[in-house]
């Protein structure tokens, strides 16, 4: 647990963290069991309390349930889901996204125990936490799989494509990456009725198409996803998937197209690992995304580059770069802050101050065409 207020005598400071009993876990991502898709009308928790953390290892396959009450600062393993327990409720293997749902918590998963695919989405019971069992009942020509979201307002879930168990458990298959193995299609599923309905390709030359980030406004049928690399220049990108009817066209379906390009940085090959000696240069491998709760700016993780990109994405199909700081990387290796900041960051504020200033800390209502924004509170936008 890292402090974030910033009035704290302990801010930017680790306050507190769970040790974990079993090694070789491989954490990854991890969420809340009750969110705002607990409230969905049609299968309404109201009761329901954001507590409790669902932590799954994708290495080991074993889930940790997390209490962070009465002290957030000092949570505690209540349940661990063991790995023969998914494999025997389930029949899958590799879990990674965690969403709380209308009818139960979701969790994607990235194969089958014998490390091939599909993979899919499991769910646990939002009280008990007990594995509930697989949620396809059509998978379709769907068989990679990686992270999910939906559009509630739509009955719809999009999922993305990494790889199997045995293709990313012992780190990227070179072979299997070169010959656009890895997941490069995004697939549309009926949310309610659990069936695939439509698949969109984005082409086997964009290799990993991962973290999913739908717009927070439930009227906005639209999000984006990001590629780590093209195997035609090295180069990310990041894409928009929509529905026609934002468009103004009728006819139901979903369409993607790119709507950003992040290009490979000409490095030293000195400098370079050999998987990217002779290409002299070094790949932004975009590895994940932030939309903000405004849905006006997106954040992009280049962690190649070692760069945190900012996009203005009031209009999804023309996003614009407005801010960048450097972190890291495999070449540059910018420095980490030596010592935690007092407030926030000089970056951090300009953005933040920007926002505030420009109104983009509200949400547009639904009347709005996009790129506008509303002059409404957020705090009298709760129903978002």
């Amino acid at each position: 647990m890292v402090d974030v207020d910033p009035q704290a005598a302990t801010y930017g400071q680790i306050v507190g963290q769970v040790e974990m009993p079993h090694a070789g876990d491989e954490l990854h991502h991890f969420g809340w069991n009750a969110c705002s898709a607990c409230l969905c009308p049609y299968a309404p928790h109201p009761h329901m309390e954001r507590r409790y953390l669902i932590v799954p290892g994708i290495r080991s396959s074993r889930l940790y349930i997390v209490d962070t009450k009465p002290d957030a600062r000092q949570p505690r393993i209540v349940k661990v889901i063991e790995p023969e327990t998914v494999a025997q409720r389930a029949g899958y293997w590799a879990p990674h996204t965690v969403h709380c749902g209308p009818d139960a918590i979701y969790v994607s998963t990235l194969g089958t125990p014998e490390g091939e695919g599909p993979g899919g989405i499991m769910l646990l019971d939002p009280e008990s936490f007990d594995i509930l069992g697989r949620w396809e009942i059509d998978r379709g020509p769907q068989y990679l799989a990686y992270d999910f979201w939906w559009h509630l307002g739509y009955d719809t879930l999009i999922t993305s494509e990494w790889g199997t168990p045995s293709m990313v458990q012992n780190g990227v298959n070179p072979e299997l990456l070169l010959g656009g193995k890895y997941g490069h299609r995004l697939h549309v599923w009926d949310l309610r009725r659990r069936r695939h309905q439509q698949t969109l390709e984005l082409g086997s030359e964009y290799q990993m198409a991962l973290e999913l980030r739908p717009a927070h406004d439930p009227t906005r049928p639209y999000g984006f996803v990001n590629v780590v690399v093209s195997l035609q220049d090295l180069s990310s990108s990041v894409w928009l998937w929509y529905h026609d009817s934002l468009t103004g066209r009728r006819n139901g379906s979903w369409q993607v197209q790119k709507v950003i390009d992040l290009p490979a940085e000409p490095a030293d090959p000195e400098r370079l690992p050999p998987l990217l000696k002779d290409f002299k240069a070094v790949p932004p491998l975009v590895t994940d995304l932030n939309l903000s709760l405004d849905d006006r700016f997106l954040y992009v993780s280049c962690w190649g580059t070692g760069e945190l990109r900012q996009y203005d994405v009031s209009d999804p199909f023309r996003p614009r770069l407005t801010g960048s700081v450097h972190l890291g990387g495999i070449v540059r290796r910018a420095a980490h802050p030596s010592r935690a900041p007092r407030r926030p960051s000089t970056a951090g504020r300009r953005w933040w101050n920007s926002a505030v200033t420009a109104g983009a800390c509200t949400l547009p209502t639904p009347s709005m065409p996009l790129g506008t924004r509303s002059s409404t509170p957020r705090a009298s936008a709760a129903g978002w």
